[in-house]
């Protein structure tokens, strides 16, 4: 994991887990029809953050191992996570899990493994798998297309966003084939949305790690610039902002991965 991405979210805790997306529970079922799982599976959820995620394993009935590097996030994390005492929480990278080797039935990945040292990861991925894990990585893409609403809401990050354009996990879905090369990987995806009146968009917004923050000046036009397109679009005092929730799964391969 890219050391400075490890502390991109520290003082976006409070709106990252009010206005992050959830994740579809039909992954659950993707996972146990396709992958087999069961609820005496051993998972490490790798950059568990807040536990969104985490939760619908745990539910499940799984042991979670729970790996996460950012201090902050892994409190609020395990403060979420509290009731559940299948949940082990680690201070650990993608790169470094600290796990046993050869210990984990499943691997998962949501809305973070952009931010993962691929060949580092990878390596640790096979280290600490069964020979016949899973490795499964999710992301919710925001749809940037879909309306009016949702293309302005895009045109606002990429004006605002500080370096939106070179993190945003697009870049990583684009080269899923190298990471699980030269295994073939398979591909499920489910829509998602959020209602948010403009206090929950704001928070949406603030919670992402490329924009400004307080004090910036491009804050306020940033701000400024949101409440115009909240007014022009919402409706009866809401706005919905819409995903595709896609899911990569495949058992990694021993051998080098491609470059």
């Amino acid at each position: 994991m890219h050391l400075n991405s490890t502390k991109r979210f520290s003082s976006r805790v409070e709106n990252y887990v009010r206005y992050r997306p959830g994740y579809p529970a039909e992954i659950m079922e993707l996972l146990k029809a396709e992958c087999g799982l069961r609820p005496e599976h051993a998972i490490a959820d790798i950059a568990f953050g807040t536990g969104i995620f985490t939760r619908l394993l745990l539910e499940n009935g799984n042991r979670v191992y729970g790996v996460e590097p950012n201090a902050e996030m892994r409190t609020a994390g395990d403060e979420f996570l509290a009731p559940y005492q299948n949940f082990s929480s680690i201070a650990g990278t993608a790169e470094d899990t600290t796990l046993a080797g050869g210990t984990m039935d499943f691997l998962t990945a949501a809305q973070a493994a952009h931010w993962f040292d691929r060949d580092q990861a990878r390596r640790e991925f096979i280290r600490i798998l069964k020979p016949e894990g899973w490795c499964v990585l999710i992301w919710n893409s925001r749809r940037i297309e879909s309306s009016e609403f949702q293309r302005e809401y895009e045109r606002l990050l990429s004006t605002y966003g500080g370096d939106y354009r070179s993190v945003r996990h697009e870049r990583t879905t684009d080269r899923i084939h190298d990471f699980f090369s030269p295994a073939p990987f398979e591909f499920g995806n489910f829509e998602m949305r959020q209602e948010f009146d403009y206090e929950g968009l704001e928070g949406r917004l603030l919670s992402s790690s490329y924009t400004p923050q307080s004090g910036d000046a491009r804050y306020g036009p940033m701000l400024h610039n949101l409440r115009g397109i909240f007014d022009a679009y919402q409706r009866n005092g809401s706005i919905t902002l819409e995903y595709d929730t896609h899911v990569y799964y495949s058992r990694l391969s021993r051998k080098p991965a491609t470059t």
